[in-house]
């Protein structure tokens, strides 16, 4: 009797020595293959479209494209992907972030060396993975929102005014931008003037504090 396939996993980190350690996990694990690996967000779903994977691991803070944005869009195109958020923030916007941006599961890097497998495992039986330890943070923090009559935290901003923002505080041009997200430079400029407006700031700087705050990028 044949073994099952392994797993197909897309990793995709900005830090080499990071995918390096978290593929060694993977690898060492006879279920599970890296077969393809990205630098940053985009070239994750660039990466994914070219390659057939079963599991995309996405960190949140990378170049270009975060993972969350990557999330998005990987959803968007392969609805069957499942997806896996790997990160350093323990931070419950952003868990609930990559549940809307389509993931199954929440990965600490402190902890990685112990729950990712497991994660990986069921993300591919299409079973959310939570943290061990959050649980009981995120239903206080849900009932507590629940009692004063509150719903789950709302965006300052639009998706693609996000995609906008984290571009521009990374430096790039509005033409560049424009060629990265497939849009005019003049479509970059406006909405970046609404992003100015929307949250009451005056320039690049501002902005770019901004996205750091967000997590959007790294300071």
């Amino acid at each position: 009797m044949s073994a099952p396939t392994p797993i197909r996993v897309l990793l995709a980190d900005d830090h080499t020595l990071v995918r390096r350690g978290v593929r060694l996990i993977l690898d060492g694990e006879p279920d599970l293959t890296v077969v393809a690996e990205a630098g940053d967000g985009a070239e994750a779903v660039a990466r994914a479209r070219e390659i057939a994977v079963d599991l995309a691991i996405l960190d949140v803070a990378m170049p270009r494209m975060t993972g969350l944005q990557a999330a998005r869009e990987l959803s968007r195109r392969l609805p069957d992907l499942h997806i896996l958020i790997l990160t350093m923030y323990d931070n419950e916007e952003y868990f609930f972030e990559a549940l809307r941006a389509g993931a199954s599961g929440y990965v600490l890097k402190s902890v990685a060396d112990r729950d990712l497998v497991e994660a990986c495992r069921a993300a591919v039986r299409d079973e959310p993975f939570i943290y061990p330890g959050a649980e009981r943070a995120l239903v206080r923090s849900y009932l507590e929102r629940l009692h004063r009559g509150d719903g789950l935290p709302e965006r300052a901003i639009t998706e693609r005014e996000e995609e906008i923002l984290k571009l521009v505080a990374e430096g790039h041009t509005s033409k560049e931008i424009g060629e990265l997200l497939f849009i005019s430079a003049k479509t970059v400029e406006r909405h970046r003037a609404n992003l100015l407006q929307k949250l009451g700031m005056r320039d690049r700087l501002e902005l770019t504090r901004y996205a750091i705050r967000a997590g959007l990028i790294e300071p």
